[in-house]
């Protein structure tokens, strides 16, 4: 489906996840963090990035545990930036796939 997001469109399926993650850029990000309700500050880049490059580098999304050791925030931390969850929240906004399992 298509959803229109601050007048651009985004193919994203029936849990608002880009269908085709290389469309992704910062502006989708910020568009889907807006559509979440939630304004992206350096934090939410710095586990934004981490998911993105770890995705690339590996071809899926990483453990929760090792988003946590990298970034420096705890769980509960990574939970208030991304209320959704580092699955359903962090790695919507960072494009990449649904994971298929919680990460």
């Amino acid at each position: 489906m298509i959803v229109c997001l601050n007048d651009k469109d985004y193919e994203v399926d029936e849990h608002g996840f880009l269908k085709q993650s290389e469309t992704w850029d910062e502006r989708a990000a910020e568009d889907l963090a807006s559509a979440e309700g939630l304004a992206l500050t350096e934090h939410h880049w710095k586990v934004i990035g981490f998911l993105r490059g770890y995705w690339t580098d590996n071809g899926v999304p990483p453990p929760v545990r090792k988003v946590c050791n990298v970034t420096g925030f705890s769980l509960k931390y990574i939970y208030q930036l991304f209320p959704a969850g580092p699955a359903m929240g962090a790695c919507k906004i960072a494009g990449l796939p649904r994971p298929r399992r919680c990460i």
